[in-house]
């Protein structure tokens, strides 16, 4: 065995305790849930909203932007006769 190299077990060691960044989170995911009544669902519900007035604002632009020229002003001087 002079030749041929040993294998070494090597462990790693995991640090699992709990630090002040954890400890946030779990406050803040706590807040969430009882929060107060109806918390995550007022919260889902104002997120709806944003998601459903970002879509319509996107469908307006579309739609302005479809004909221009039609909602363009005639700005030619009238000719007399």
């Amino acid at each position: 065995m002079k030749g041929k190299a040993k294998k070494k077990n090597i462990k790693k060691e995991y640090n699992m305790a709990v630090g002040p960044l954890q400890i946030i989170i779990i406050l803040v995911i706590a807040l969430l849930v009882f929060g107060g009544r109806g918390k995550i669902s007022s919260i889902m519900g104002d997120f709806g909203k944003g998601i459903t007035s970002f879509k319509k604002g996107l469908k307006d632009e579309t739609d302005e932007q479809s004909n221009p020229v039609e909602e363009a002003l005639d700005v030619t001087p009238k000719k007399d006769k």
